[in-house]
């Protein structure tokens, strides 16, 4: 079982979702999963044979946290768990994604307030070796150079599941603004012509 790495962006986009945060997480996280679905199991909360799987782990205050999701195919008793989660929250501080993402990471965004709030930089991918991992590596670190580090990893990740070039592009050009390579002045020349207005 592999558990994924997500930023705090992304969980603040999980608006609607649901699921148990664990905090405090040390050691192995595949054992941390492990052993949270066999207690769940014992304690009757786990129902027919159902487990969390997909869990995420994320960082925040310096302390490693785990996110169980609530899927149609995990089946719970759900009164049982929120007993469970008050009764150990001194040793895993337990607590909903619904109320952890208002109470400590400033509540939830859509992706259209992302949009709003945070303005594409300008990317000259126009002119380039239209690989499209040449131009994901461009964007990419255009991204990470404007301060939009959490942005990068999610746009390469889509770009990595969309399966198409041309949807691969329009990733792209959700997270900059596509540019041209004539648009970027060349210092040299600049200089050049400076110069030449002064003969």
């Amino acid at each position: 079982m592999s558990v994924k790495t997500i930023s705090k962006d992304e969980l603040r986009r999980m608006e609607g979702s649901e699921g148990l945060i664990i905090q405090g997480c040390g050691g192995s996280l595949d054992e941390w999963v492990d052993g949270i679905n066999d207690m769940l199991t014992e304690d009757g909360i786990l129902l027919d044979g159902t487990r969390f799987h997909d869990c995420s782990t994320f960082e925040h205050d310096g302390s490693t946290c785990l996110l169980f999701p609530f899927k149609d195919d995990v089946k719970l008793d759900v009164g049982r768990l929120a007993m469970w989660r008050l009764q150990t929250h001194g040793n895993f501080g337990g607590t909903w994604l619904s109320d952890y993402v208002p109470n400590k990471l400033g509540g939830f965004i859509s992706k259209e307030q992302t949009a709003e709030t945070a303005p594409k930089p300008d990317c000259p991918l126009i002119g380039q070796d239209g690989n499209i991992f040449n131009l994901m590596g461009i964007a990419s670190r255009t991204l990470k150079q404007n301060g939009l580090a959490d942005q990068a990893k999610e746009m390469c990740d889509r770009i990595r599941e969309s399966g198409d070039y041309y949807k691969a592009l329009g990733v792209i050009g959700e997270y900059v603004n596509i540019t041209s390579v004539d648009d970027v002045p060349d210092e040299g020349e600049d200089f050049e012509e400076g110069m030449g207005m002064h003969l």
